[in-house]
């Protein structure tokens, strides 16, 4: 088991799994979805679910992972922060996103969730940092009532609701979809501003850790 991910929803399964299989065929994947720490890190704050995470992550390295890769970013900075003691890599997926987004000047940050944006935008600013850029002039859009449509199952209508939002930003060098279920919003916009998404960047970092492990595994 190379790499595992975790999710704190079940809509990214088929989503990572359609990933892998365009473009890193081979890579076994083991999906660990739990919603109920998005739930408690958006009341309470993410640091609450450190120790939930780290008993996740715990069983997953005592079961075979590798490496693992945790695809919400809300909780990303936590699984993160981890993986030293965990002995493993963990990865969050946003991070390769937010690189991308540090060399910008004007970044539009647009999110569902209103947890998400903070440990977004102090990403944004920590890539930069450490490219040693100026942190980029961040504005940040909260899609209303698109949360709502995700938690409901109506993800067509999410998707269009992020996507229209995407479309009335005028005045940025990127945009960046701050959750990972956002990324089907793309091919829903008309805008020529680059448009970011974590999903496929974000595996491709994992599977860089990760593929010595799988072809070892599958030789």
């Amino acid at each position: 088991m190379p790499l595992a991910l975790l999710h704190t929803s079940p809509v990214h399964v088929p989503v990572f799994d359609a990933l892998r299989d365009a473009g890193h065929p081979g890579l076994v994947l083991r999906h660990l979805v739990h919603v109920g720490l998005l739930d408690r890190a958006g009341r309470c704050g993410p640091q609450a679910v450190t120790g939930e995470v780290e008993a996740v992550l715990a069983g997953a390295v005592a079961e075979g992972a590798t490496a693992v890769l945790c695809t919400c970013s809300t909780i990303g900075g936590v699984a993160e922060s981890l993986g030293p003691a965990l002995g493993v890599p963990v990865l969050r997926v946003d991070r390769p996103m937010a690189a991308v987004a540090a060399r910008a000047e004007r970044v539009t940050v647009i999110a569902a969730l209103a947890a998400t944006l903070a440990p977004t935008l102090a990403l944004i600013a920590e890539e930069a940092d450490a490219a040693g850029r100026r942190p980029a002039a961040v504005r940040t859009v909260l899609v209303e009532g698109a949360w709502e449509r995700f938690e409901a199952g109506r993800r067509a209508g999410y998707l269009d609701l992020v996507a229209e939002a995407v479309d009335a930003v005028a005045d940025a060098d990127v945009i960046v979809l701050a959750q990972a279920s956002m990324a089907g919003a793309v091919t829903r916009t008309v805008t020529r501003i680059p448009v970011l998404s974590s999903p496929g960047p974000g595996l491709a970092a994992a599977a860089a850790v990760a593929a010595p492990v799988s072809r070892a595994d599958l030789s």
